[in-house]
């Protein structure tokens, strides 16, 4: 059974300038000449992607791509100028102002690079504050903020100022926040960009850690290609407001689709984004403990390296699928090739 598809985008465009909408009621499809042209900047230009439900989705581009303009029309933070957006089946775009406010306030969750904490609140207060918009009773408030306070690993630090936490423990305040409302959709745009680098590897296993538990659906906005293969389980990349591919990391890295998405993808080890499932020889049969198909090469690659035999690799049911051998564990680990 195909996955539900959460989120969607159709035909979706963001033209700046006086001419935009005049522009694509003449031309749909204007390119990028006739958009300069016209005087309009095409800051998203003809996306279109779909979101499955409880996924990880990244978007990620250089800056300028369009990533965070499509992000914001996603959510409608910003109107495209034309296309759908669907949630749950349902055009955002035709949906009224109240209709919009209460679709933020109970079922989307918003996380931002600049952390946007209310300094005079502490930390439990700043989870608080959504609710206490929606002015939900101040004791079931306070009690499901201290549930995600705890969760995010905040417990003793409910009295804090932000002034008063570092950086990774300020944005845990701020994934803290977007949670409290039970999210069906969360939407976070680059929130680990300003933190340093052991903070930020601290902070990705602990998203994952709560998408674990959680299981949202998510749209993940970086620049980082190496985070983006570590978090997602889709990737679109985006040049110049256009959505070039959308795929997997290893479908990205393996089959990129054109020389700029190859280019993106170069420098990261293909043993990162390679799972057992691509390099193993289908009906084989190995010895030993079976591993599993989606596991990494980089995480399993000791172990059958160290092993004179094959070794099994079953699927998430149990069931045997074929074998991997140390030479073609080799072959990826020193450039020999990245198939068998």
């Amino acid at each position: 059974m195909s996955a539900k598809i959460k989120l969607a985008c159709r035909n979706v465009w963001k033209l700046y300038g006086a001419n935009a909408e005049t522009l694509l009621k003449a031309n749909p499809s204007p390119s990028a000449d006739e958009i300069r042209n016209a005087n309009t900047v095409g800051a998203v230009r003809a996306a279109n992607i779909e979101i499955e439900e409880g996924e990880i989705f990244v978007i990620m581009g250089l800056s300028g791509s369009g990533k965070s303009t499509l992000v914001r029309c996603l959510s409608r933070l910003i109107e495209p100028t034309s296309g759908e957006v669907l949630f749950d089946g349902v055009d955002l775009l035709k949906a009224d102002g109240k209709a919009l406010i209460d679709i933020r306030r109970h079922k989307m969750g918003m996380v931002f690079q600049h952390f946007a904490l209310l300094p005079h609140l502490t930390v439990l207060q700043n989870v608080m504050f959504p609710l206490t918009i929606q002015a939900a009773p101040e004791a079931e408030a306070e009690a499901r903020a201290r549930e995600v306070v705890e969760l995010v690993g905040l417990k003793g630090r409910e009295g804090n100022y932000p002034r008063q936490l570092s950086g990774g423990q300020q944005q845990r305040v701020g994934i803290a926040r977007s949670l409290v409302t039970e999210p069906d959709l969360w939407f976070l745009d680059e929130p680990f960009s300003a933190l340093d680098p052991l903070i930020r590897r601290e902070m990705q296993d602990e998203f994952l850690r709560l998408q674990g538990r959680l299981h949202k659906t998510i749209v993940f906005i970086t620049h980082d290609f190496e985070e983006a293969v570590r978090l997602a389980d889709r990737i679109a990349i985006m040049k110049d407001g256009e959505v070039i591919q959308v795929a997997t990391p290893e479908k990205l890295v393996m089959n990129p689709a054109t020389d700029y998405v190859a280019e993106f993808t170069k420098h990261i080890p293909r043993s990162k984004v390679l799972s057992l499932a691509g390099l193993m020889t289908p009906g084989a049969v190995g010895e030993g403990a079976p591993l599993l198909h989606s596991a990494k090469v980089a995480d399993v690659a000791e172990r059958i390296i160290a092993s004179d035999a094959p070794l099994s690799v079953q699927d998430d049911a149990g069931q045997i699928i074929g074998a991997v051998d140390r030479m073609a564990v080799a072959k990826v680990l020193f450039g020999e090739g990245s198939t068998p």
